[in-house]
């Protein structure tokens, strides 16, 4: 037992750092990130090291019994992540939805790890609650949807849906789902709608909120790969005449492949009129419904009883950091929220705050909204807006620079998503041998590219034509890095042709 004197002596924490000590690290790190920044456009965007490489890196040792000080200990991660890493920041990273992070976010993450804001309950985090609500209102207003809405920030679009859709289950399922579970009327079988375009989450949910992927009425899309809105109503009106119950019809505003958007509009109208809850999945396209030219479709999402939207993708947040918005905050509150006694949940004169954990899925909660507000700030809505715009622009330059490129084939455009193929001269697309071999070719095309790290892209499967995806959501990228991918396509797919070309097609 320790002795009076010793229970009184000054306490020495490892983790903790004295001020100057702080002062040094921080100010080095900074100076360190700086330099990375600057230096981005002349680095590869990747260096393509394999795991096994990287775990040598980091070697097989036990956990150190004694700890390293912080300085050299920042200075050492810092090299590994600038000297190993793939960067999404670099201006010819176009492969997934994941922007190039404005370098305020950083400085914002920071700053909330300070002060550690734990944003599940009011009273833990006043100021903190308050910048949260007003972003999600300023993220409704910008994408034209009513700032009266409920919702709070998460970790990315798969949480955004997810907490959205919850509310759907809550909301339209004709029984007490969280009291009865999703058994509650044997009889009788719940259902989901969605486009064959929809993204990965959507199984998930049927998954994870008991519906089983059963349940998922997938619509077939036209020749945009847009939802076919009139299979939709027969669809609803053949499983309500089934004794079915459709719940909740998910529209997309911005598909992961190209960017397409659904008729939102239509499909406003046919929920409405059915009582189906509507969901917009805009975690990519939902934001570029702030655009001047924005289509009467993508505004629609201001017809839905919620939407995702994803501010780590065109909004240029550092990850993660995604957004549910629901048209009735009461709706988030009935799918969500229990009143443990270890939560004082008192009323003060100003009425009653907002306290986040009833409104998801989480009780402890990051200061994710930090890092959108003081971005959105830095921008303002002219600054956001004219970024997006230029991305869109940039996208259709490339897409009209592969249509005019020999041996390129344009796919298709939209948003800030153009895909393409390499064709080489003297073949032509159509029969089942040159089909197949296309696919074949374009396929080790991506992979040298990515490994070559002059430009990173990923992929579309278009009408089973394997294609390459550029989605530019980087306000780095310029007309020079847009310009130099048609001619590297061209070189190294004539250099991958070369080899892989079978003797029946030469």
């Amino acid at each position: 037992m320790a002795t009076t004197s010793q229970t009184t002596d000054a306490r020495i924490a490892p983790l903790e750092m004295a001020p100057d000590e702080f002062r040094a690290a921080g100010h080095a790190l900074v100076d360190r990130i700086s330099d990375f920044l600057a230096s981005l456009p002349d680095r590869p965007v990747t260096t393509a090291e394999t795991p096994k490489e990287i775990r040598n890196l980091l070697g097989a040792g036990s956990l150190p019994e004694h700890g390293t000080p912080a300085g050299p200990m920042l200075d050492q991660a810092a090299t590994l992540l600038f000297d190993h890493s793939l960067f999404n920041g670099h201006p010819r990273f176009w492969a997934y939805i994941t922007s190039s992070a404005a370098p305020v976010g950083a400085l914002a993450d920071l700053l909330a790890a300070a002060v550690n804001p734990n944003l599940g309950l009011f009273s833990l985090s006043p100021v903190a609650t308050e910048i949260e609500a007003q972003t999600v209102r300023w993220i409704a207003e910008l994408i034209g949807y009513p700032v009266d809405c409920g919702g709070l920030l998460v970790s990315g679009g798969n949480m955004a849906n997810m907490v959205c859709a919850g509310a759907a289950r809550r909301a339209k399922v004709p029984w007490d789902v969280r009291a009865r579970g999703m058994g509650g009327d044997g009889a009788r079988r719940l259902r989901i709608y969605a486009s064959a375009e929809t993204h990965t989450w959507m199984q998930k949910y049927a998954d994870l909120f008991g519906f089983g992927t059963d349940a998922i009425r997938w619509i077939p899309v036209d020749d945009q790969l847009r939802m076919r809105a009139d299979v939709l109503w027969v669809r609803l009106a053949e499983d309500r005449g089934n004794g079915d119950v459709p719940v909740m019809v998910v529209g997309t505003a911005g598909s992961v492949a190209t960017g397409a958007v659904d008729p939102l509009v239509k499909i406003g109208e046919i929920c409405k009129e059915m009582g189906i809850w509507f969901h917009v999945d805009g975690a990519y396209g939902a934001l570029a419904a702030a655009l001047p030219d924005a289509s009467a479709d993508l505004r629609g999402l201001a017809l839905a009883d919620s939407v995702a939207v994803d501010p780590h993708k065109w909004l240029y947040a550092p990850l993660e950091a995604g957004c549910a918005l629901v048209r009735k905050a009461e709706h988030l509150r009935d799918a969500f929220s229990y009143h443990p006694t270890y939560y004082s949940l008192g009323e003060d004169a100003d009425g009653v705050p907002v306290n986040y954990f009833e409104l998801g899925p989480q009780n402890s909660r990051g200061f994710r909204a930090l890092k959108v507000w003081l971005g959105l700030r830095q921008a303002g809505r002219e600054g956001a807006v004219r970024m997006m715009a230029d991305d869109c622009r940039l996208a259709r330059a490339l897409f009209d620079l592969a249509a005019a490129t020999p041996e390129i084939e344009a796919r298709t455009c939209g948003l800030s998503i153009a895909t393409l193929r390499f064709v080489p001269a003297g073949l032509t697309p159509g029969s089942k041998a040159v089909d197949e071999y296309l696919n074949e070719l374009n396929t080790a095309l991506l992979t040298r590219m990515q490994e070559g790290g002059e430009a990173y892209l990923s992929n579309a499967v278009i009408g089973g034509a394997y294609c390459l995806r550029a989605c530019i959501v980087n306000f780095r990228t310029t007309m020079a890095d847009v310009e130099m991918l048609p001619p590297l396509v061209v070189r190294l797919g004539r250099e991958l042709d070369k080899s892989m070309r079978p003797a029946a097609l030469r």
